[in-house]
């Protein structure tokens, strides 16, 4: 059940109108939404509500048991258990076949072809996001910054919330569980956000993403050798803005339907493409993915505080592990390297440049500097988005088939890029003072509006919509 359908448009206005009518009750309330979120989930496969359930239910019991556990030792046991049951889960649905062929392929190398059957395990849609949000909740209980929920309901309504269930942003307990004793309607002001964010999401999605995806980027990437240096240039500025505009759509619809129902989710996107440094990339890009890879891998790891070349080794193995969180595929481990790489690159750079100097910043917004992080995210995202490795090999390769006719070098191509990178320019506060304005419009106009907006997009609509590209992870 995608966000721009007719299905979700029914499905959310039932939610909305039941959720609020039983607002005086707030554990109807819950028990409401949390039937609605296990229907939503169950849309994509009935078969895996089960795994949801049971995975809500064991964080459940070991928040508990760590939570009213007194000997330091035991609760380190438990809370080791207990990420290695997210883990397991995790492990099991994504990296089964991706072990069993690379084990394959070990093997075969000593005579022994085939020897292990390879089999296909059907991943569950969003069992990395809520697998991620069950390792933080323990992990934040141990580490006595959050109390163990007492209600199972509350950790329900938490896990499978269906707003972000499938595709983020990753919502910490801490900010989602305080919002659950709060008993209040949407205001104005909160249902002009939610609106603008979810008429924006659709345009991204709709229009940009999914033109640039049909038009441009999925034909070049399918078959890189068919065309020349230009279209691969193209093809690699538009993927940059597709998996922008997609992912960022998805996370501002879904904020935007939290809101309309009563709950604050963290900003996920802040114009990453702006970014004049890596580090700067990753504060701007998939915010609540890179700041629990660094709450939970990379601090826990050492983080910068034993040395340089610890540092340096703590970077790589989070963007790797980071990489592998996206796909069971060695494409992904190459766009992680590249992004570790980089940052341990740019660490060192920056510390031979501060050497003698002042302490302030590094890496100061300039033109360059943003041209140079912007062309290095694009040669990445290469890697990230090529079926296999052996395709993004082929893509680079093809840089220098320089007689090749441009194809894909259309206007439609360039106004969509274009404006694509010109929203990552866009003053910072463009969104409050947009509300600002949209304020003194009554409700119902506002509404209408929206509406407006979806009849623009459907009439605009390149044809099917695709689903967002963070489905499959």
């Amino acid at each position: 059940m995608l966000f721009p359908t007719v299905e979700f448009a029914a499905f959310f206005a039932l939610v909305f109108g039941l959720s609020w009518g039983v607002a005086a009750w707030p554990t109807l309330r819950k028990w409401v939404l949390v039937l609605a979120s296990f229907f939503f989930y169950g849309w994509w496969d009935f078969r895996f509500v089960a795994l949801l359930f049971n995975c809500t239910i064991v964080n459940y019991i070991f928040g508990i048991w760590i939570d009213r556990t007194v000997s330091e030792r035991l609760r380190k046991s438990i809370l080791i258990t207990a990420v290695t049951a997210n883990l397991a889960v995790l492990a099991y649905f994504k990296y089964t076949g991706f072990f069993l062929a690379t084990l394959n392929d070990v093997l075969a190398q000593f005579g022994l072809v085939g020897a292990i059957k390879v089999f296909e395990v059907v991943l569950p849609v969003g069992v990395s996001f809520y697998t991620f949000q069950g390792i933080s909740y323990v992990v934040d209980i141990y580490r006595r910054e959050l109390r163990a929920i007492d209600s199972p309901l509350d950790l329900l309504l938490f896990k499978s919330f269906f707003p972000q269930l499938v595709a983020g942003p990753i919502v910490r307990a801490s900010e989602f569980v305080p919002q659950l004793s709060s008993n209040h309607a949407p205001t104005e002001l909160r249902a002009t956000r939610a609106l603008i964010l979810i008429g924006v999401g659709l345009m991204k999605k709709v229009i940009l993403a999914n033109y640039l995806a049909t038009d441009l980027v999925t034909p070049v990437f399918s078959s890189p050798r068919d065309y020349g240096t230009v279209d691969l240039i193209l093809a690699s500025y538009g993927y940059a803005i597709q998996i922008y505009c997609d992912f960022s759509a998805y996370t501002d619809m879904a904020i935007g339907f939290a809101l309309l129902l009563g709950y604050d989710f963290p900003t996920n996107f802040n114009q990453p493409y702006r970014a004049a440094s890596l580090q700067d990339f990753w504060r701007r890009w998939h915010i609540s993915l890179s700041t629990f890879l660094r709450d939970y891998l990379y601090i826990p790891l050492g983080g910068s505080k034993n040395g340089k070349l610890k540092t340096y080794r703590n970077l790589m193995l989070t963007m790797v592990l980071g990489g592998l969180w996206h796909g069971a595929a060695w494409n992904f481990v190459i766009w992680g390297v590249l992004h570790g790489a980089g940052l341990a690159i740019e660490r060192f750079t920056g510390e031979l440049l501060r050497r003698g100097k002042k302490p302030g910043p590094v890496y100061r917004a300039n033109p360059w500097k943003i041209i140079f992080t912007f062309h290095f995210v694009c040669l990445t995202w290469i890697f990230f988005n090529a079926e296999s490795f052996e395709t993004a090999i082929d893509f680079l390769r093809s840089f220098g088939n320089t007689e090749a006719t441009a194809k894909m070098l259309t206007p439609l191509s360039l106004v969509l890029i274009s404006v694509g990178m010109l929203t990552q320019f866009i003053p910072g506060d463009w969104l409050d003072s947009l509300e600002l304005k949209l304020q003194r419009v009554p409700l119902p106009l506002q509404a209408t509006g929206l509406a407006a907006v979806v009849v623009m997009v459907t009439a605009f609509s390149p044809g099917a919509l695709a689903p967002f590209i963070y489905f499959k992870f």
